[in-house]
Order: C-alpha cells, then sequence, then structure tokens
C-alpha cells in the first residue's frame, strides 16, 4: 500500500518494514461474502525496526508492552467491506497507535491544596444544607 507510513512529521515507517495479511471478514456479506478477502491485518516489527531512536523504541515498547507479541504490533480492520479502505484504515491506526506510544509524557501534576475561601464555601454549604435538612425531621421525640 504505502511506500512510506507517516506517522509524526520525523517519524516515517518504510513499506519494507510493514507487513500485510489479507482474510475473510466476518458477519454478513452477500454474494462476495466467500471470495473476498477483506479483513487486513497489519504489522510491524517495532523490536527489530530502525525507524525509532533507543530512547523512543525503550518508550514505545513501555507503553505498548500489552499489545506487543514478540515485539510485533498487530493492527486489525475489517469495518469497511472494500480490502483498499480497511488497509487505509489499519494503516491509519497503526501510525496512531504508534504516533500515542512516542509522544513525551505530560508534565507532572504540581498538587496543590483549595484556597481558604473554598474550604469556607464548602463547609458553609454543607452546614446550611444540614440546617435545611433538619428542618424536616420529626421533633415529637
Amino acid at each position: 500500500m504505502p511506500d512510506v507510513l507517516a506517522v509524526t512529521r520525523s517519524i516515517s515507517i518504510p513499506g519494507a518494514e510493514l507487513h500485510w495479511r489479507f482474510s475473510r471478514s466476518g458477519g454478513p456479506g452477500g454474494q462476495g461474502v466467500n471470495t473476498a478477502d477483506s479483513r487486513v491485518e497489519l504489522s510491524w516489527d517495532l523490536a527489530g525496526s530502525t525507524v525509532l531512536s533507543p530512547a523512543l523504541k525503550r518508550r514505545a515498547v513501555d507503553r505498548l508492552g500489552g499489545r506487543l507479541v514478540d515485539g510485533v504490533l498487530t493492527v486489525a480492520a475489517s469495518e469497511h467491506r472494500a480490502q483498499l479502505d480497511n488497509r487505509r484504515a489499519a494503516a491509519d491506526r497503526l501510525a496512531t497507535l504508534v504516533r500515542e506510544a512516542v509522544a513525551p509524557p505530560p508534565p507532572p501534576r504540581r498538587p496543590t491544596k483549595p484556597s481558604r475561601g473554598s474550604v469556607t464555601r464548602r463547609l458553609n454549604a454543607k452546614r446550611r444544607r444540614g440546617d435545611i435538612k433538619k428542618l424536616r425531621r420529626d421533633t415529637d421525640d
């Protein structure tokens, strides 16, 4: 399909590193259901690839660890009836997964504590609510 799969502006996976597999999709289909190999599996050997730097490769392996089988990332697409559409969907899915896996981590959260005013407002609201509920009680005791 593509000669190069663009992941980011600086990362592109050459077509030679992508392995395509085709099979029959499940579900209803009509006349062509038993003849059309429209389901697509796209595999990329992340561990053996030379596209990513060692640091990015480590980050990607850490984040995609549950999806990798022997260092190979595989995505499948069978939502479209046409094989070409499924090929595009699988390529987009793989690019999105790799893009998210190599993205830098978010900045660390800086813990904050509530302001004195917000604490006072919260406690006053709780007090008012309690007073309202107290007025509903039966005072026959």
